[in-house]
């Protein structure tokens, strides 16, 4: 029997080939997103195996994640001397959660009812296309910095480039976490009879969300436009993380993800 259950050894094989594949888009982009659709296909194919969306537990959802993280870095362009950096850090972070994902043990029995409906795979899949758009945006507060200034003092206009570019990733990522969480109201009230439990879970990702309603506020102000938000966009990051792996790891939650 395969680690996933009953499911053939060839697509295990897709699983792990992106792993190969993110490190190789350190060098070229392409192998980036050959290795999300490698991971697309794993995922489409567990699905039609279990007979459901397959984003139960941090083996589905950490390659949920770097797919989506390697699918949507192909949204952000820049000069050719400043991608290089950008997809050394894309893949290394794809390479991460893929290792991560294949380590865990997959769930692959049936939902209980409380999960048995759409408001809760709309939840879960809107929280981690925001995750890859977060994590973007971190990759980016990161770039930012490693842009550094020219010989005679002047900054590089392409910084400013990239700080633009990560708000815009960061705004994406904050409507579909915000959309998420409205369905993981209604999702909440179907299960428990109550839009709000007081879990670990909930609160903390009030606070990511409150985090990143602020970030979106100082950026509009004077001073904080640059280093000071191109910090807190990555400091974001690690908070969602956090929140993703931290707060199941360390906290009782009803969330499995």
């Amino acid at each position: 029997m395969s680690p996933g259950g009953a499911m053939s050894p060839i697509w295990f094989f897709w699983a792990w080939a992106a792993l190969p594949l993110y490190l190789a888009g350190i060098f070229n982009r392409r192998f980036l997103y050959a290795g999300c659709l490698a991971q697309a296909a794993y995922l489409l194919a567990r699905g039609a195996m279990i007979g459901r969306v397959p984003l139960v537990g941090p083996h589905d959802t950490l390659i949920f994640l770097s797919a989506s993280l390697a699918g949507f870095s192909a949204f952000f362009h820049a000069e050719p001397g400043k991608i290089k950096m950008y997809r050394v850090l894309i893949g290394a972070l794809a390479a991460l959660f893929s290792v991560s994902a294949m380590l865990a043990k997959p769930f692959s029995g049936a939902l209980p009812p409380v999960l048995s409906t759409y408001w809760f795979e709309l939840h879960v899949g809107l929280s981690f296309f925001s995750y890859a758009f977060f994590g973007i945006g971190g990759v980016l507060g990161i770039l930012y910095f490693l842009n550094l200034e020219r010989p005679d003092g002047s900054i590089d206009k392409n910084k400013a480039g990239i700080e633009k570019s990560q708000y815009r990733f960061i705004l994406t990522g904050y409507l579909l976490f915000s959309v998420a969480m409205i369905a993981g109201g209604v999702w909440a009230y179907l299960a428990w009879g109550t839009y709000w439990l007081w879990t670990a879970k909930e609160l903390w990702t009030s606070i990511v969300w409150l985090f990143y309603s602020l970030y979106l506020h100082l950026r509009l102000r004077p001073g904080w436009y640059g280093k000071r938000t191109a910090i807190a966009g990555t400091a974001g990051f690690i908070l969602v993380l956090f929140t993703y792996l931290g707060v199941g790891l360390l906290m009782k939650s009803s969330h499995t993800f």
